[in-house]
């Protein structure tokens, strides 16, 4: 199938290839929550004891038996996303949705709660095997550019069907002894517009048709999780999925305990509260968006966390201790700390979307293509068992006597806890949140030219030599993690080594300095080039001492002898003068002499063929890109 070119964020909506997929995932999540929660307020208020059982235990049991497909029929699931053309698999799992809605409206009209239970689990079930199939469909639809934007859009429209699903099915439910009815009415009314806006989804061929499917879901189910801990990037990001998917259970779970035992509300309150939480979430979805420069910005992962750290904290400190009064909302907003406590939820709200987003991105992007749907099969595995923990330690924690808002502390520190475990294991995070910082900070820097660096496989980059922070700049806007070929004098600074060696530069010496070294560096390069890796160097081999650029060293002749690789030439400008630039003699002498906020340019080249390439035609390559703009 041929995409059409790349579209705006709010365009991506109208494309067919994205539309049609966000309005059945939308209406899918829509669906399970009205059903789910019009199924909790009758066995709450209406059902009395179900199966012997009291209301709060049998509340328990059915959010048990909506967890439990993820466990038994996830590996299932993605192994038939990865084997069957995914467009097809999800037209036939919404015509099942209509039918499991038809059987929850004929539990509904019959008030037989039994009936609504096997209901339950069914929806439980579709979610299972619809899960992977719309997150693994994203790359085959959408070009490297707009990854970002749908999976804010899907992300965001996710949580704002939780919310509308629950606050209609609330409303609903309020209407004397019609409301459970059309709450079903509405169920089946939902799955036929999803299975409707199914049929519009483009073919998205099998990536793997010669898979052979296992039907033996524990053996399966370990299988997928050793797939997708091959990869150590792509495991720790569904770690930070899963632990946000902790964080967001005991949120939504502990709203309505918190506003009535804490702050003194009603059930307004609580939608208030659980509204202005998935405001954050769509309003970080899309900032990460817009800020990740149409690429996935691992950088901006470490600034969700902070964010939701340190406004989970301060959620414990606004909340109120004693016993609360009666409160409306319209007395709780009149109150000038209860805004506080709104913008705390927002802003937990914000972080997540920073958090979730590029993880999502990530997840796709850097899992093999024929297995992209098993790994995101375990990822929901791992969801479903972080969720089930997220309700025995909240119990447990609460058992102990720890309040509500001591939870939202202990949650903080666990979560820069989790965050940091994550960090140490793949430092890329940090990496890219210093750099990003860097380059939104004391710089502006404009690139151009990016998707002239290949996505993947082996490639040389080679640029001029401006300042001391050349290489943090380029870590921070480059769409792929380069490997730096920097001096073996820089790798020894004490305030910088960590970083250096964090990110794997290769140092080198000069031959007169130390032989093997280089000899050392060189095999490295080669090692790194044969993995498929992007090596960044400096052809000049020191930093500009007159803004001018300087005669390519002969390692880039030896470089492509061993390994003939396409070489990306990029140019910097507007770097020269700077703070971190030899221009007033011994670099960071004077303070920001050109204040913050510089504009600096990153010219990338078209990519060059290594053969016959020589370093005089490659300079007055970069020498072109470059212009007269130092």
């Amino acid at each position: 199938m041929s995409i059409e070119p790349s579209r705006s964020t709010l365009q991506l909506l109208g494309a067919r290839r994205f539309g049609p997929l966000f309005l059945t995932q939308f209406c899918g999540a829509f669906n399970d929550n009205v059903f789910k929660n019009t199924l909790l307020l009758l066995i709450t208020f209406q059902a009395g004891q179900v199966l012997g059982l009291a209301p709060a235990v049998a509340v328990q049991l059915a959010a048990g038996l909506f967890v439990l497909p993820f466990f038994l029929f996830s590996a299932l699931a993605g192994q038939l996303a990865d084997k069957y053309d995914k467009s097809r698999l999800i037209r036939i799992i919404k015509a099942v949705e209509i039918g499991i809605a038809v059987v929850a409206s004929v539990g509904f009209f019959t008030r037989h709660v039994e009936l609504l239970l096997f209901a339950l689990f069914m929806m439980g079930l579709h979610s299972t095997f619809f899960g992977p199939l719309k997150y693994s469909i994203l790359p085959q639809h959408l070009h490297p550019d707009e990854l970002v934007a749908g999976n804010a859009w899907v992300e965001s429209g996710t949580f704002v069907a939780i919310l509308a699903g629950s606050v209609l099915s609330g409303l609903l439910m309020a209407i004397p002894q019609i409301g459970a009815d059309l709450c079903g009415v509405l169920t089946v009314i939902v799955a036929g517009l999803g299975y409707a806006a199914s049929r519009r989804i483009p073919p998205a061929p099998s990536p793997a048709p010669e898979l052979k499917v296992s039907h033996n879901f524990i053996a399966e189910t370990w299988r997928n999780l050793k797939l997708a801990a091959r990869n150590k990037t792509v495991f720790m990001a569904l770690l930070g999925i899963s632990w946000f998917w902790f964080f967001g259970a005991l949120l939504l779970t502990e709203f309505a305990p918190y506003v009535q035992g804490v702050l003194g509300g009603d059930e307004l309150m609580v939608t208030t509260l659980l509204g202005t939480f998935i405001v954050g979430i769509a309003t970080g979805s899309f900032l990460c968006e817009r800020m990740s420069g149409k690429h996935v910005e691992l950088g901006l992962v470490p600034l969700g966390t902070l964010c939701i750290s340190l406004f989970a904290f301060d959620l414990w400190l606004a909340s109120p201790t004693g016993t609360p009064a009666a409160l409306t909302l319209a007395g709780f907003l009149a109150k000038p700390a209860s805004w506080r406590i709104l913008l705390d939820m927002v802003m937990i709200g914000v972080g997540g979307g920073f958090f979730t987003v590029p993880l999502y991105a990530l997840m796709q992007s850097r899992s093999n293509v024929a297995e992209r749907s098993r790994i995101i099969a375990a990822n929901n595995i791992l969801n479903a068992a972080f969720m089930v923990a997220s309700a025995g330690i909240t119990a447990g924690l609460l058992a102990a006597g720890l309040t509500i808002p001591q939870l939202f502390l202990v949650c903080a520190l666990l979560n820069l806890l989790v965050a940091g475990l994550i960090y140490r294991a793949v430092p890329e995070f940090y990496l890219r949140c210093i750099a990003w910082t860097l380059t939104h900070s004391i710089y502006r820097v404009a690139p151009s030219g990016l998707a002239n660096v290949p996505a993947s496989g082996p490639a040389l980059a080679v640029c001029n030599h401006v300042s001391f922070a050349d290489a943090v700049i380029l870590m921070g806007v480059l769409p792929r993690q380069p490997r730096f070929v920097i001096d073996h004098q820089i790798n020894r600074t004490p305030f910088v080594r960590w970083l250096f060696r964090a990110s794997r530069c290769i140092p080198v010496a000069s031959a007169q300095e130390d032989r093997e070294s280089v000899q050392r560096a060189y095999e490295e390069i080669a090692r790194a080039l044969d993995a498929g890796e992007l090596i960044f160097i400096f052809p000049e081999g020191t930093i500009t001492r007159d803004g001018e650029i300087g005669p390519f060293k002969g390692g880039l002749n030896k470089i492509l002898r061993r390994n003939p690789v396409p070489v990306i030439p990029m140019a910097l400008r507007g770097l020269w003068g700077g703070y971190f630039s030899r221009a007033y003699g011994s670099a960071m002498s004077k303070l920001f002499p050109r204040g913050l906020r510089n504009r600096v340019e990153l010219v990338v080249g078209e990519v060059l063929a290594p053969e016959g390439l020589k370093p005089v035609e490659l300079r007055e390559r970069i020498l072109e890109l470059r212009g007269d703009w130092r």
